[in-house]
């Protein structure tokens, strides 16, 4: 893999015997056969990162200009990337349509609109958890605090954004009837069992369940779009049905499974991380680590890192099976990779925005000690504010529009298309 911001890879997959079966691997991996193995299916795979998901509407925008009747059949998404996968699936017009409207949803937004950050809101969860964690710790009447934050406002953002009152979405029911999208899946985490669970509406589709990892055929509402995002204990447990759910990258160690797992031959992922910093390259201080650098590192292990921890791997199979074929035929289905990420360091660039948090809450990040790091991947992750975002939407647009040629060439079989399904024919 070379270290650049656009990487390619390709993993193929084994079919099963007999006409038209479908049954689930060792490992997980849907084996088909029939007129399943002629399909080119594309796939779009959004990620987690907070606000750092903003990268992702730039690379939209871009893809929207080049390809306005763009038609990914598979949309997957995690933690800030389901809002971005659910809202492509909800939307009743174009791609184009949905991409303008969404990042016009990206660019007016502000942290008051994902949890409050006024002054009696903040020190009253701060007083609330102390005493927890102290004084009251130990009585069972007292009420649990349940986050660091109070996000109510990201509730009301998601339902006037999502045009929906009771948190029902019947757009990603008549998209899928009308042929437009073929498939929405969502990941969370289940805070019953530890397991992670990936939330599918869509057409033909088969369950699977595996060590910690299993999938739901659901409707999917607002409330399964909160709990994939909900980052544990800085935003609170969203209940879903009877059970309580969070942010699905926490143990989501293979996020291109669910794409993969739903049938797609093609998958487009979209890094809000750029290529870590080389072996031996300067590091950016010797001095002792201030919480926000531990606590960046820690986010980026959980909901960052393994999107590349699992595109290596799809690598390295690809190199295993390329040699298999050399030495004797194989009936396999070849699942291409292409990633995309950012040319930049969104920490960084987090930084220079810093000073325009609001008062209490700039305060407070800065006593982790966010104002004298160069970068701070902790900070990226939740500045919700509109001149962070533009520019993260403004470096998406750049980065697509550099490798326009070989996004557009991958995508195919997706453009070629007006309708969402079987894609035929080959790059």
């Amino acid at each position: 893999m070379t270290q650049e911001n656009v990487d390619n890879g390709s993993c193929e997959l084994p079919f099963a015997s007999g006409k038209d079966s479908r049954e689930n691997t060792e490992k997980g991996v849907l084996r088909e056969t029939g007129s399943m193995a002629e399909r080119e299916t594309t796939a779009f795979v959004f990620g987690g990162g907070g606000a750092r998901a903003a990268y992702q509407i730039g690379v939209l925008r871009h893809l929207a200009k080049c390809a306005p009747e763009l038609a990914p059949p598979i949309l997957t998404g995690v933690s800030a990337g389901a809002i971005n996968a659910t809202y492509l699936a909800n939307h009743s017009g174009s791609f184009a349509d949905a991409v303008r409207d969404l990042s016009q949803i990206w660019l007016n937004l502000s942290v008051d609109q994902v949890f409050r950050v006024d002054t009696l809101s903040l020190l009253g969860q701060m007083f609330r958890t102390f005493l927890q964690l102290t004084i009251l710790g130990g009585h069972g009447q007292i009420p649990q605090v349940r986050a660091l934050v109070d996000t109510s406002p990201f509730r009301t953002l998601l339902e006037q954004s999502f045009g929906s009152s009771d948190g029902s979405l019947p757009g990603v029911r008549h998209a899928i009837e009308r042929g437009k999208v073929q498939t929405l899946g969502l990941t969370a985490t289940d805070f019953r069992t530890g397991e992670t669970v990936t939330w599918c509406q869509g057409r033909n589709l088969c369950n699977w369940q595996m060590y910690q990892r299993r999938s739901e055929q659901t409707e999917i509402r607002v409330e399964h779009v909160m709990a994939s995002a909900s980052i544990p204990l800085a935003f609170p447990a969203v209940q879903v049905g009877d059970g309580w759910y969070g942010d699905g990258g926490v143990r989501l160690h293979s996020p291109l499974s669910p794409a993969t797992h739903l049938g797609a031959t093609r998958i487009f992922a979209i890094s809000n991380r750029r290529f870590p910093v080389a072996h031996g390259a300067p590091v950016e201080s010797n001095a002792y680590p201030s919480p926000a650098r531990i606590l960046g590192i820690l986010y980026n292990a959980v909901f960052l890192d393994l999107l590349d921890h699992d595109a290596a791997q799809l690598e390295r199979i690809n190199q295993l099976i390329a040699e298999r074929e050399a030495a004797s035929p194989c009936d396999l289905r070849k699942v291409d990779l292409l990633v995309l990420r950012p040319s930049q360091d969104l920490g960084v660039i987090a930084t220079e925005f810093e000073p325009h948090l609001p008062r209490l809450f700039r305060f407070l990040t800065r006593r982790l000690g966010t104002r004298n790091a160069r970068s701070s991947d902790l900070l990226s992750a939740i500045m919700f504010q509109a001149d962070f975002i533009s520019r993260l939407v403004e470096l998406g647009e750049a980065d697509a529009a550099a490798q326009e040629e070989k996004i557009l060439a991958f995508l195919k079989p997706a453009v070629c298309s007006p309708t969402a399904g079987a894609m035929q024919g080959s790059l």
